[in-house]
């Protein structure tokens, strides 16, 4: 300890160094009183064992006596219960779609607004933990990389990284996030990933070329298996895969609660009741993956899923569930603390996460439920405010795939398989009510019955399968990949005959821009909200819909004022509503139309202007441009296949400056748009040569700052050009205006809008 006195420390570093030292004449690693879990309020309790930390919560919890969990052996005093008879002592969840105040939640808006955020609060307050305000920083670095190597045989390319997190304000704790990302050699675009937590194996990389394929000393994690592994499937998928090391982000047990992530944010002290557990960390550690993913230009960032199994399963639900970016999971053999429902008295149960060996996963308040004798009596699992199902719900209305294998193999009974059914039955309605599909079963969740094993209940973007593997999701895998696929194709429209395009070898449009996709941001869903409820009052003869350059045309916002009275001043008695959203791309509007946006509207009109935000701002080759017109040809047919009546007018994308680099390409996307009418039911309308020179330089006052949204000015110039065309489709607009009212951006802290 003289050392330190020679040092200039900050009171944050001293404190810490501190804590890890321990008090005089105790070595590093040993505890100063094994038997008081009081806190040394100077140095700081750095060094305990789990049954130290947990004895701590429970002092601070006041409890004096945990009931004990349920034994895994048969023939124990304590034995878990397997017979289902028994396995319902709490059979009615709370219900998913009622406030607290007892009010019913009918709307997307009343979930987005008002449940989902009461939900959240319960499981943060009492099951997994907050994440605290001020996490540090973290700072990602590749360490290696290996070009044209091998997994399997296939060829793939990978790299090594460390996400440093700042521990400046406590140097004596580092955490390093582990994180490898590995993509297809042979692909020539980005490509959906798959983040995995590892833990079960190595980090993935690919060997060199050349070199001979490793030989695994111990059988393989759940094995023996029919398909080949998971990595190798989302490779010859054309996929690309993420492993991160929970491990390298906290630790997976209670003596490590002082250390890793959770210990570097309390500069190694006992966490308090509401602090995160293990879950909770590794989801956070997901998100920050994903923050440098972001940023990889392999990857295709509006198409990466979260995977993990058993606890890991659990991480990757809590994950998908508060990281919205998440597009899809893989939710595998999770069981209790996962999928599994809390209330059943099946396997593994409540008191098995508030033991000593599994209370570290969960915030410390989640001990209270597993309390037999305390200050404020006894609790168990029916107290708990929230469960399983909805935490499944959290994730709607993203892909959730729930996956667990049978008892025979090794995914025991344990699990309750079947309780993690009924919380995929109960989370249902959720997803339903946000415009997408469940799993499809009829039944309650309190009556209905797994399927047979192998049968995938996969037509929804809540989906459901039991394999006939062991405790592992490879066996899914091939499932949960053309699952993902075809959710993202399943509702693309079809081509009426006669129409010229583009095809696959299979014969059906391949682009990613042709296959709805839903923004899962809450303001856009509380926006799509209001513009179906604007569309279901009917009155519209035409019918605006796009991005951000159509959205602020007629939109209520304060700082569009001007662009709305011109709007009023065009196109009153036409009887005009706007349906555009800022920052979407065709295959989002896709979506929305297709999700009842267009539904009871009738038009007679519709002006589409898209694909701008398709066409971003770095040139593109001829397959972007084939991708974004196949996406306009997929939205042209379903304007038509939702309004047969209505004539459709398909704007040219508008000249933007921001990058003069994708010029060409929206010239050649307008060639193409052009070649979609027919003079009668489809029109075209290109007002570029009225707003920019032949280069597509623009012309003084046509565009903001930005160079891209634009001026009153601009609006004008569109609309002079539409009326002809509105007057010779409707007559001249009438004295009257029957149109819904124009609507704005619903949510009340607006950030910069995107196109």
């Amino acid at each position: 300890m003289q050392k330190l006195a020679h040092l200039s420390l900050g009171p944050g570093l001293a404190f810490c160094l501190l804590a890890f030292l321990g008090p005089p004449g105790v070595l590093p690693g040993q505890t100063a009183n094994p038997s008081s879990t009081e806190p040394d309020k100077a140095r700081g309790p750095v060094n305990w064992t789990t049954q130290q930390d947990h004895k701590n919560m429970m002092e601070q919890l006041g409890i004096i006596r945990l009931r004990p969990g349920p034994s895994g052996q048969p023939g124990r005093t304590n034995s878990a219960n397997y017979d289902p008879a028994k396995a319902n002592p709490f059979p009615d969840l709370p219900d998913v779609l009622t406030l607290k105040n007892g009010q019913k939640v009918t709307t997307a808006e009343m979930w987005v607004k008002q449940r989902r955020p009461e939900i959240v609060e319960d499981f943060e307050r009492e099951v997994i933990g907050r994440v605290p305000k001020h996490v540090p920083k973290v700072t990602w670095t590749v360490v290696s990389n290996i070009t044209d190597g091998l997994v399997g045989n296939l060829p793939a390319n990978g790299k090594r990284l460390i996400g440093h997190v700042d521990n400046s304000g406590c140097p004596a704790i580092t955490v390093d996030i582990r994180m490898t990302l590995v993509t297809p050699a042979t692909a020539k675009d980005r490509v959906p990933v798959l983040m995995m937590f590892g833990g079960f194996g190595g980090d993935g990389m690919p060997r060199l070329a050349g070199s001979l394929v490793a030989t695994n000393r111990f059988p393989e994690f759940g094995g023996p298996f029919k398909d080949p592994p998971s990595t190798e499937q989302l490779l010859a998928a054309g996929w690309g895969y993420a492993i991160i090391n929970p491990g390298s982000i906290q630790a997976d047990d209670g003596a490590g609660l002082t250390k890793g992530i959770i210990g570097l944010v309390n500069k190694g002290q006992p966490r308090k009741p509401d602090d995160w557990g293990a879950l909770r960390a590794w989801a956070w550690g997901a998100g920050r993956g994903l923050d440098y993913l972001e940023t990889d230009p392999a990857v295709d960032t509006r198409e990466v899923g979260i995977e993990g199994v058993s606890r890991f399963g659990k991480a990757a639900l809590v994950a998908m569930a508060f990281e919205p970016r998440f597009a899809r999971a893989l939710v595998g053999s999770s069981g209790e603390g996962g999928a599994k429902l809390h209330r059943r008295n099946f396997g593994e149960a409540v008191e098995n996460l508030t033991g000593s060996g599994e209370y570290h996963w969960m915030s410390g308040n989640f001990l209270k439920y597993g309390a037999a004798e305390s200050s404020f009596g006894s609790k168990n699992a029916g107290d708990l405010p929230v469960d399983a199902h909805m935490l499944i719900a959290l994730c709607a209305p993203r892909l959730t795939f729930i996956s667990y294998g049978v008892p025979e193999r090794g995914d025991a009974n344990w699990l309750d398989q079947q309780g993690s059914y009924m919380a995929a039955v109960a989370a249902g309605p959720v997803f339903r009510l946000l415009g997408v599909r469940d799993i499809g079963e009829k039944e309650d969740y309190r009556t209905a019955k797994m399927p047979p094993v192998n049968t995938g209940m996969l037509d929804g973007e809540l989906a459901w399968r039991q394999h006939d593997g062991g405790h592992e999701d490879r066996s899914n895998m091939k499932y949960f990949i053309a699952w993902a696929k075809k959710l993202s194709k399943h509702s693309a429209p079809a081509t009426p005959a006669g129409r010229s395009q583009m095809e696959s070898p299979s014969g059906s449009r391949s682009s990613p821009a042709s296959y709805p996709q839903p923004r899962t941001d809450s303001n856009s869903l509380l926006a799509h909200h209001q513009l179906v409820e604007k569309a279901k009052q009917g009155g519209i003869d035409v019918f605006f819909v796009g991005d951000s350059i159509t959205r602020r045309w007629g939109a209520t916002d304060p700082q569009y004022q001007p662009l709305l009275e011109n709007w009023k001043t065009n196109f009153f008695g036409w009887n005009a509503a706007n349906f555009g959203w800022g920052a979407d791309r065709i295959e989002n509007i896709l979506w929305r139309l297709q999700n009842g946006e267009l539904e009871g509207a009738n038009p007679k009109v519709i002006v589409v202007l898209a694909g701008v935000n398709n066409v971003g701002t770095e040139p593109g080759n001829a397959e972007k441009v084939e991708d974004i017109t196949q996406g306009l040809e997929a939205l042209l047919d379903l304007c038509q296949a939702k309004a047969p009546n209505a004539t459709v007018i398909m704007t040219a994308i508008l000249p933007r400056n921001d990058s003069m680099a994708v010029i060409p390409t929206i010239n050649q996307i307008n060639r193409n748009i052009a070649r979609m009418a027919d003079g009668k039911k489809v029109r075209y309308l290109d007002i570029n040569d009225k707003l920019a020179d032949k280069e597509g330089r623009l012309f003084p006052g046509m565009m903001n700052a930005d160079q891209l949204h634009p001026t009153l000015k601009a609006y004008q110039v569109w609309a002079d050009d539409l009326k002809p065309m509105l007057t010779e489709l409707l007559g001249p607009p009438a004295k009257a205006d029957h149109a819904p009212p124009p609507t704005g951006d619903p949510s009340a802290i607006r950030s910069p809008e995107k196109r």
